[in-house]
């Protein structure tokens, strides 16, 4: 995979992670649609790493109403 796949990859997983929608299945159908031939470890290695960015951006975004909750 080169880093324009990965870049709209990572969009893709940012535009439909909030949405109603399974972002994971864009996911695949985004890596089935450029033709990745991916081994299953490395497919799930970037998943994982998209979805933990996406957590890390929203942690970013709601950072005080994290620390109200944590403090209690």
């Amino acid at each position: 995979m080169d880093w324009i796949e990965a870049v709209i990859l990572g969009l893709i997983q940012g535009l439909t992670e909030f949405l109603p929608v399974s972002s994971s299945g864009h996911l695949e159908l985004a890596k089935a649609f450029f033709g990745s031939h991916q081994l299953p470890a490395e497919s799930a290695l970037l998943t994982v790493v998209l979805h933990f960015a996406t957590a890390l951006s929203t942690i970013l975004v709601f950072r005080k109403e994290v620390a109200i909750i944590i403090k209690g």
